[in-house]
């Protein structure tokens, strides 16, 4: 069985490197952006371009089902390239493309654009990733990554404000100004990223190979990893499928908030139609408040599969009360319900987050962080792809009983995910040799 050194988790007091807050600053100009595309884009390609919701939900859904297959390639490009300066080209590439957004007036230029801002976000997301694991000690990485996700939040809910007086004002020139603030912010993001120092490229398969060969008795084990994945390591890595399958069941839980709940009380309690709006703000401030220190009860694979079985179950209680909240009670008793069951949900998210960072470092090797990121975020792609139909169809149509077996599925895949760990972490180290891991450069230039 392949061992992992105990992860010590900074105390909340530590202060933060330079270049873990440049990540940080990098992620919060990013996430205004995104705050206020998210809010404003569907209304500004129904209500302004003219699209059907049926066309911009299916020209939505091809776009990050094709971004959910480039993860995996880009990611192997921040590998072999470095993570830096190819996480920040697709910052630029993800402004360009926002910025076609403003001239988009059809469907298929629609289409192509939604295409390549999904695929630029997923290679983003890999890229990223990759660049907190070559700059970021091992021991440190999910407490950045908890700050991160917290900053995260933070810049969601000033964009969110900001694309809200878009909505508000309602105007095309209004709509425009939100997308140019998402493609600024994007381009500022690049820029950010270009100051953080230099990662060195992880070592080619064939290098390695050769090093092998060299020394003898690791020569075995770098020719069989080349052959067996041609590059792509990730997708021959059977083990780590299984548990990316198992976190992908857990993320269902992300169209809940943003499109089921609102959905849920428009059928059931028009008159709290303001109340979707406040429980995604109460999810964001919370994750703001409170992710670093659940992040902290995960130090290593053990204690992160606990915390997403711990999610699981969380998540089962918040489905149970979503699943009360459609009996006929008053209506003051269903915003409680409703209030009670995204508190629960909040806690699971996080508890479900903060495990699997950890879990998707910790089994991945040195030199494929990015393959290997950004085959675990393919998860985050099919819950957006596939997880409004599915829940819609199972939540709107199913009522309560709908909530339950939901609730049922997250239990299920948050037990799962500790023998699914342990399965992808035995004799790992007998079929799949880490390159040494990359180590930061100073900055160039």
């Amino acid at each position: 069985m392949a061992h992992h050194p105990r992860s010590i988790v900074p105390s909340r007091r530590t202060p933060l490197s330079g270049s873990q807050r440049t990540l940080a600053t990098a992620q919060l100009v990013s996430a205004i952006g995104d705050g206020a595309y998210y809010t404003s884009s569907a209304l500004y390609f129904t209500r302004i371009v003219g699209l059907s919701p049926t066309r911009l939900g299916l020209g939505l859904a091809v776009a990050w089902a094709i971004g959910s297959v480039a993860g995996v390639p880009l990611g192997h490009l921040a590998d072999r390239r470095g993570p830096r300066g190819t996480a920040a080209a697709l910052a630029f590439v993800t402004a360009a493309v926002v910025a076609s957004f403003l001239v988009v007036d059809d469907f298929l230029p629609f289409l192509v654009a939604a295409c390549l801002y999904a695929t630029a976000q997923s290679g983003l997301g890999a890229a990223r990733q990759a660049l907190v694991g070559g700059l970021v000690p091992e021991g440190e990485r999910t407490a950045a990554l908890a700050r991160l996700q917290a900053t995260l939040n933070a810049g969601l809910a000033v964009g969110a404000a900001l694309g809200g007086v878009a909505l508000t004002v309602g105007t095309r020139a209004a709509f425009l100004a939100a997308f140019t603030l998402t493609a600024l912010g994007f381009l500022a993001t690049g820029l950010i990223l270009l100051r953080l120092p230099a990662v060195v490229p992880a070592v080619l398969p064939a290098t390695v190979a050769e090093s092998g060969a060299a020394g003898g008795a690791g020569a075995d084990g770098a020719t069989a990893r080349k052959g067996r994945d041609g590059g792509f390591a990730v997708l021959a890595d059977r083990r780590y499928a299984v548990v990316t399958l198992v976190n992908t069941v857990l993320l269902l839980r992300m169209p809940l908030l943003s499109l089921v709940i609102p959905l849920w009380i428009a059928d059931r309690a028009p008159q709290l139609g303001w109340l979707g709006s406040a429980l995604f703000v109460l999810n964001t401030v919370g994750v703001t408040l409170l992710q670093v220190r659940t992040a902290r009860a995960v130090t290593g694979l053990p204690s992160a599969a606990r915390a997403v079985r711990q999610a699981g179950a969380v998540l089962l209680a918040s489905c149970a009360v979503f699943a009360l909240s459609a009996a006929p009670v008053p209506v003051w008793a269903m915003a409680a319900l409703l209030v009670g069951g995204a508190v629960l949900q909040v806690f699971g998210e996080m508890k479900q987050s903060a495990g699997s960072w950890q879990i998707a470092f910790d089994l991945a090797p040195a030199d494929r962080l990015g393959q290997y990121q950004g085959f675990f975020g393919t998860g985050v792609a099919v819950a957006r792809t596939a997880g409004p139909l599915l829940l819609t169809t199972l939540l709107l149509d199913g009522g309560g009983p709908g909530w339950l077996v939901l609730g049922v599925l997250f239990l299920a895949a948050g037990c799962a995910m500790g023998p699914a760990v342990r399965y992808a972490e035995r004799d790992r180290s007998s079929w799949l040799t880490p390159a040494p891991a990359t180590a930061p450069l100073t900055p160039t230039g």
